[in-house]
């Protein structure tokens, strides 16, 4: 097909008008389109009184050919995604694949669908018992360690606004949408500009994509903690479960995530190469949606159907030379309790599909690296984020409750004793503290400097009843596990995957990561003895 852009509509014109403003631009009449979807949906703001949806379309004219040498700038649409050809060997035993976020969960299936039954382990519980498991913790404080926002079936993604917006431009990206389509995730998200897919259907999803690898052969195994792995030689030969169980294998996809630190003081002993990375930390800023829609549509439009809840996406680069950004923006959406350790807190953001809770919220971040972790220790950066995690249990309690304070009080250095225009969302409880006191300087002076700054952008940004939620350490891996050609690690058989292992930074890019790795494995195998 014929990829066509630019094909703009105002708010008031319905998706029926599309074919005849493509047909005007690239001359020719209504009747000569046979068909065409929708590439992407974008929205322009830049006009508050006159905003206008923006296409691109692929169409299937009866005048392609010529059309593509008149018009030289057209170009066709991308390829259908193509599976890897088989190669020649026989593999020994079932590939393993170590987590089940987004890195694992394609990994696995792009495996299965190939023939190969890999075998997911899983630290923690399945969705369903995953939700009862975090629910409790919020409503109640009661807290499990094996079974949390960070650790169960779909990973922290499962837990969050679902966004599919990613940086990295691969062919695999658009496999990952139909995939998500497929397994009950909204049709939208193959062409909406920022698609997301929202906590609430997230689940669902999870589940018939864990369901459908199950049905091609593979196979789930919850609660099944790799604690080990066995090496010979520099290639590996099995992984140890629950410190018990040897499964032996010859290829293992280690999609772990961000926050499994067990798992990383393990591989620091089995003498897997690791090295510090940087990352950011923070908080969590809480405003009313309304402020947001209104600062990025204007009055007039705030509310409108077709935009939904607005975002927003900031930066600024401080005088003391830090980068302060605004990280996983959830409009219309809830600040969580995101611990993974007992003792210890952990702030995350999440959205369902509709949006339409009372507050947006983002991470408002700061950008660490080895010069700040006082260490060379591979892990240095992971208990620098511990540090800040115990510090944040302590301020709100040493109860789960995390600590609050209004921005003006922020800018005041003050401690919170009351809260102004915005509540908020955190469960199970939040109670009022001196943030700025506790930070570091480098960070308390650089978070300031940036909210005013930000204020300047978006109107209310800089509102004294706005909100921060400490402490967000999570936005990234804190270390890199180098990898080969081939993905593999220095140990022969081992892929680092995804975000845990410091190669991806969302949900798309992560299961991007595991269908390449899934690819490498194919092409050299062409099945399971």
């Amino acid at each position: 097909m014929i990829r066509v852009q630019d094909i703009k509509l105002s708010l008031e014109e319905n998706k029926a008008q599309l074919i005849t403003k493509v047909a005007k631009k690239l001359k020719i009449k209504p009747a000569e389109i046979l068909s065409y979807t929708i590439f992407k949906e974008a929205i322009d703001a830049r006009k508050k009184e006159d905003i206008k949806l923006v296409y691109t379309l692929d169409v299937e004219t009866t005048k392609d050919e010529i059309l593509l040498e008149k018009y030289p700038s057209l170009k066709r649409s991308d390829p259908a995604y193509v599976y890897p050809t088989l190669g020649e060997e026989m593999m020994e035993h079932a590939p393993i694949v170590v987590g089940s976020g987004p890195c694992g969960l394609f990994a696995a299936l792009i495996l299965a669908q190939k023939g190969f039954k890999p075998i997911v382990l899983e630290r923690g519980k399945c969705v369903e018992e995953r939700v009862k498991d975090v629910e409790t913790f919020w409503e109640s404080g009661i807290f499990d360690p094996k079974s949390n926002v960070q650790f169960g079936e779909g990973g922290a993604g499962t837990f969050s606004d679902g966004k599919l917006t990613t940086q990295i431009k691969n062919k695999r990206c658009h496999k990952v949408l139909e995939e998500m389509v497929l397994a009950g995730a909204p049709e939208e998200i193959l062409y909406k500009n920022k698609p997301h897919v929202g906590t609430d259907i997230l689940r669902g999803v999870v589940r018939n994509i864990r369901q459908q690898i199950i049905a091609l052969g593979g196979s789930f195994r919850f609660e099944a903690q790799v604690t080990d792995i066995e090496i010979k030689e520099g290639e590996l030969k099995a992984v140890i479960v629950n410190e018990r169980e040897r499964i032996e294998t010859e290829h293992c996809i280690l999609a772990i995530g961000h926050s499994a630190r067990d798992t990383f003081e393990m591989l620091t002993t089995r003498k897997v190469h690791m090295e510090q990375k940087p990352f950011s930390m923070g908080m969590r800023v809480e405003h009313l949606q309304e402020w947001i829609n209104e600062a990025q549509y204007g009055k007039k439009y705030a509310h409108h159907e077709k935009l939904g809840a607005a975002e927003y996406k900031l930066v600024h680069h401080c005088e003391n030379g830090r980068t302060v950004y605004s990280f996983c923006m959830c409009p219309g959406g809830y600040v969580i309790a995101s611990a993974s350790e007992e003792g210890r807190i952990v702030t995350n953001g999440m959205s369902e599909h509709k949006r339409d809770a009372q507050n947006a919220n983002s991470a408002i971040l700061v950008n660490v690296g080895p010069e700040d972790f006082g260490s060379s220790h591979p892990l240095a950066g992971m208990y620098m984020q511990r540090e800040f995690e115990e510090l944040a249990f302590k301020m709100g309690g040493s109860n789960y409750k995390a600590p609050v304070q209004k921005l003006g009080d922020f800018f005041k250095n003050e401690p919170s004793t009351d809260f102004g225009i915005v509540k908020p969302s955190y469960q199970p409880g939040v109670t009022f503290s001196n943030m700025k006191a506790a930070l570091p300087a480098f960070m308390s002076e650089a978070i300031d400097e940036a909210m005013r700054a930000f204020g300047k952008k978006i109107r209310y940004f800089d509102h004294e009843d706005a909100l921060f939620t400490g402490f967000e350490t999570r936005s990234s891996s804190p270390v890199r596990i180098p990898r080969n050609e081939s993905y593999e690690s220095n140990i022969k058989g081992l892929y680092p995957a995804g975000e845990g292992a410091g190669y991806a930074g969302g949900i798309s890019s992560a299961a991007v990561d595991g269908i390449q790795i899934a690819e490498s494995i194919i092409e050299k195998y062409k099945g399971l003895r």
